[in-house]
């Protein structure tokens, strides 16, 4: 799959990569607007697939590039700020951090910047979801509240208008008439919760090459405890943890360009790999543009996933989504009545503009942790098996990003996310029958890999996957089918050694 980049790189760019600006380059008209074609060729250089395996690559430690932490491995690894921010910037990421923390309560209060509360919600803050900005987990029992994770519902479109929303993009999907996008499982104090979530598991053993096992739990959700009646009898439920907030901003300014470069959804290399681009709207140009966050990759930017996560998860209105009620449906009217906190005095909406900015410019600034181990023989090992297995055909390493990008500290870096952010059947297994715009039931995109192994470290477990049902990298790479059955079965084929090696590599990242 060829890489494209395009326009204008200054001279500190060519001393970064150690390569000279004397030589004069012969080039096609580009599709990348960022880059000339000399440096082109410099950063496609710098982007290649490796097949030296004897010693890490240039850079390799600096996941992030400049905005890399280098902060000692704590529990607080996905806390930090960007290495390279400014001291505005600082200032900027801790007043973001706070309103992050931030504990909403229910309206009216005598805390008047923060009520707006839900009314129905599955978190009173961000950070309850993300937790220490990382990943978040099943609940281990169902007794307890999920917080960290939640079931998306819709229906499919029935009307011609709702068949017209979904295929012009206005919508991508359907919310379920009566609970509407996502189940809340909490509440403001005199109204009731819309349910539980139910789950339960069932353990398949599935034999490894060399005397070894995995034993795989695959879950099935219900609802329980329904208070607003029963849901529509073609209701689509799909779990959800919280992903990791680490490098979003550098993920957000990937060049488009070289994002669908490597989209081939006829698979006419004939590699058995066809990632497809999320074709999210943009409301202000009309246009459609790809899709980078979400596991449907369903929001073009941190802004726009920011807001859909303070309506849906903890029911705040935002300048960009006037919904004072959060999820609330004309069939939930007790819901519809109860008081919403948003003041004009303060700004429009609960979250008004001042706040969802802090919010959005924290995300995009937490920065991802510097690899660990990078020249060990044991990684170095590992990591030549993630290339070769045909891992890297959806979990790229490298993309260096736009040099013209909104925030400098996020311009031109060279960074190695281990993801294509494209959409891939993953098979069966790991489907969840339940379209989202352009992403069938069993289309994911494809997770970064970056800060992987600091999961247990920073969250305390290893759940894994878009439910958690894996609970450690080995049953999340034996989870994979689809596009990714050959990679998959090739790991079952591995030696014990050679397993334990691949998982040394991804535990570096």
């Amino acid at each position: 799959m060829p890489t494209s980049f395009g326009k204008r790189l200054p001279f500190y760019c060519a001393l970064l990569f150690g390569m000279s600006l004397a030589s004069t380059v012969t080039a096609a008209p580009l599709p990348r607007d960022d880059l000339t074609p000399e440096d082109l060729l410099r950063v496609e250089k710098i982007t290649q697939v490796t097949s030296d395996f004897t010693k890490a690559e240039p850079y390799e430690n600096k996941s992030a590039g400049a905005p890399t932490s280098k902060k000692s491995v704590t529990s607080k690894s996905f806390s930090h700020f960007s290495a390279n921010l400014s001291f505005k910037g600082e200032r900027d990421f801790k007043l973001g951090n706070s309103l992050f923390k931030k504990i909403w309560v229910s309206s009216p209060s005598s805390t008047k910047a923060s009520d707006g509360l839900g009314p129905l919600f599955n978190a009173r803050s961000c950070q309850r979801c993300h937790l220490q900005d990382g990943r978040g987990h099943p609940p281990e029992s169902n007794d307890d509240l999920a917080t960290s994770m939640f079931l998306r519902l819709s229906v499919p479109p029935r009307t011609d208008a709702e068949k017209q929303a979904i295929n012009t993009g206005i919508q991508l999907r359907i919310p379920e008439p009566t609970y509407g996008g996502q189940l809340q499982d909490q509440a403001v104090t005199g109204l009731p919760a819309e349910g539980k979530m139910h789950i339960s598991y069932e353990e398949e053993v599935i034999a490894l090459n060399g005397g070894e096992s995995v034993s795989l739990r695959k879950p099935s959700y219900s609802v329980t405890q329904l208070a607003y009646g029963d849901m529509d009898p073609d209701v689509m439920l799909s779990p959800r943890v919280a992903s990791p907030m680490i490098g979003l901003g550098l993920l957000e300014e990937i060049h488009e360009q070289d994002l669908l470069d490597l989209v081939d959804p006829e698979d006419s290399d004939g590699d058995g790999i066809s990632g497809k681009a999320s074709m999210v709207l943009n409301p202000e140009t009309g246009q459609k543009e790809i899709g980078r966050f979400g596991w449907k990759a369903s929001n073009r930017t941190v802004h726009t996933q920011s807001v859909h996560a303070f309506a849906g998860d903890i029911g705040l209105s935002t300048p960009d989504m006037a919904a004072h009620w959060g999820d609330c449906t004309s069939n939930q009217p007790t819901c519809l009545s109860q008081p919403h906190g948003s003041q004009n005095n303060l700004g429009e909406g609960e979250a008004p503009k001042k706040v969802l900015d802090l919010v959005v410019f924290y995300s995009k600034n937490l920065a991802v942790p510097a690899r660990r181990n990078v020249n060990d023989p044991k990684v170095l090992k590992g990591k030549e098996l993630f290339y070769t297995n045909g891992c890297i055909s959806c979990h790229k390493p490298k993309f260096v990003t736009r040099r013209n990008a909104a925030q400098k500290e996020l311009a031109f870096q060279l960074i190695w996310p281990y993801s294509d952010l494209l959409l891939h059947d993953m098979g069966e297994g790991l489907t969840d029958n339940r379209p989202v715009g352009n992403a069938s039931g069993r289309e994911w995109r494809t997770p970064p890999l970056w800060g992987i192994g600091l999961t247990e470290k920073v969250n305390g477990h290893t759940y894994f996957l878009h439910d958690g049902r894996a609970r450690n990298l080995l049953e999340a790479i034996i989870w994979h089918g689809g596009e990714a059955t050959q990679a998959r079965d090739n790991v079952v084929a591995m030696t014990p050694e050679e397993r334990k090696s691949l998982i040394t590599f991804l535990e570096s990242l």
